[in-house]
């Protein structure tokens, strides 16, 4: 029988307790296994769990406990790593019929991190092909869903990872954020997800070495947890070229005290029509972050919907630098959304793609010129709630013709000032129960901010305790 509080400790009490031999890591990973096995057929978040390989390290994990060897910070830990990360051995599909048989012979350098923690990896979660959208929904794998709501998606593209962590299979998983694909299944969640600072964690997954909106990122259900998880997996490190080479100290948990902190709040980012629950939830946690001590004033940022065309024509250059030349071969078996991205990418011209960078300084300055006398900029993750499980469930209805715009999230403008590292948090419920989050973006590289900011907000409005009706 599932244990559902041992399920819903965090990976960092589970850690202080396999240290102090309080519980066993065979216990803990049966259990994150049983669980797993539990919901597995309804939520569908995992594609693959290592039943026999996992129990075998979690018993080499009590026999490295007995013995006294130095433990790392998640020793004996269950986490489960997105199915667009490579482990050595596993098979790894990417969401997709086209690396439907692939096996690694390598680990990812984030695979190799979270081992090096003593992290017990018990499986791959689901993502949509090639991590493509918000909705994780792929041809291989079928439809993930909202632990908080079946009909409802995750999101995505890490959406196995955020079902996983909701659902209390994991305290941690592992997700890759190139326009908010930790940060929404996060928001939709209700866990805390991390997009760090650009290299801050080695990201080697990609084939290109120098892509500018790619980030790997925990997905916990506290702020202590992805701070174990930064600790564990940041940089340095020559795989990555791009790896910011002065790691910070992660060593303590964060006490959450803002005295002294100035934090700027915008509810629209300038555009943005945003569902009157989640901006009355979103004023709320800044309330909470008032009692926190920060102060908190309104700011105009100023964006328009082109930052977030601009993203988009990116997305669509990624996909088909990066996957176009399998379409020849499984043009009957993907996605059509995805052939649709790789089409208009293959149409854009490198003085388009150039250009871009002249329209990306300018939401960077935006940006800047709130973070010059705020520590973090503070709104919405999301600016609905969660769609349907299913892309078929989907409706597009025609945008009102208000001057505002409509589009699900607020997170992939900030991938477009990817040295900025950006926090999502609880922030409260829709009137159904349905999750909303809040952003915490912060000035560059300054991860360990925007972890005491969000913690903060955890010490005056808790989260932990939710548990979606399972």
């Amino acid at each position: 029988m599932v244990d559902l509080d041992l399920a819903y400790t965090p990976a960092t009490e589970l850690a202080r307790r396999i240290a102090a031999r309080e519980l066993s890591p065979v216990e803990v990973v049966a259990n994150a296994l049983a669980r797993a096995e539990q919901v597995n057929p309804t939520l569908n978040c995992f594609c693959a769990t290592y039943g026999d390989e996992a129990l075998t390290e979690a018993r080499a994990a009590a026999d490295a406990v007995v013995r006294g060897d130095a433990l790392g910070p998640l020793h004996g830990v269950p986490v489960a790593i997105k199915d667009t990360t490579p482990q050595r051995g596993r098979r790894t599909t990417l969401g997709s019929s086209t690396h439907e048989h692939w096996v690694p012979d390598h680990d990812a350098a984030m695979v190799t991190s979270l081992q090096r923690a003593g992290a017990v990896i018990v499986g791959k979660t689901t993502s949509p092909e090639f991590a493509h959208t918000l909705v994780t929904d792929s041809p291989l794998w079928g439809t993930t869903r909202n632990p908080w709501a079946l009909d409802r998606t995750p999101g995505g593209s890490s959406g196995g990872s955020g079902a996983a962590v909701a659902s209390g299979c994991v305290p941690l998983a592992e997700g890759s954020d190139m326009g908010g694909s930790v940060r929404i299944p996060a928001s939709w969640c209700g866990l805390v997800g991390l997009k760090p600072g650009l290299g801050r964690i080695p990201m080697d997954v990609l084939p290109g070495n120098f892509d500018s909106i790619s980030h790997h990122g925990p997905l916990a259900r506290t702020v202590d947890d992805a701070r174990v998880f930064l600790q564990a997996t940041q940089g340095p490190s020559d795989v990555d070229i791009q790896t910011v080479t002065t790691p910070l100290d992660l060593s303590q948990p964060l006490d959450g005290h803002l005295r002294g902190m100035r934090l700027g709040l915008s509810l629209d980012l300038g555009c943005w029509a945003v569902d009157p629950e989640i901006e009355t939830a979103v004023l709320a946690a800044v309330e909470g972050l008032r009692e926190a001590g920060a102060e908190v004033d309104e700011v105009e940022v100023g964006l328009t919907e082109r930052a977030e065309g601009m993203w988009g024509e990116l997305w669509c250059v990624f996909m088909a630098a990066y996957y176009g030349h399998l379409v020849d071969e499984f043009h009957e078996r993907m996605d059509p959304d995805v052939l649709g991205l790789i089409e208009r990418g293959n149409a854009m011209s490198a003085v388009q793609l150039k250009r871009i960078e002249i329209e990306r300084t300018d939401v960077w300055r935006r940006v800047a010129a709130v973070l010059a006398d705020h520590d973090a900029l503070i709104c919405p993750t999301m600016a609905s709630a969660p769609v349907p499980a299913a892309k078929r469930d989907r409706v597009w209805a025609t945008a009102p013709a208000d001057g505002r715009y409509h589009g699900d999230d607020m997170t992939s403008v900030f991938n477009l000032v990817a040295p900025c590292p950006v926090l999502t948090v609880p922030a409260g419920q829709h009137a159904d129960g349905l999750p909303i989050g809040v952003q915490i973006v912060g000035r560059r590289w300054q991860d360990d901010a925007v972890l005491r900011i969000g913690r903060g907000l955890e010490v005056t409005r808790p989260w932990a305790g939710r548990r979606p009706p399972l």
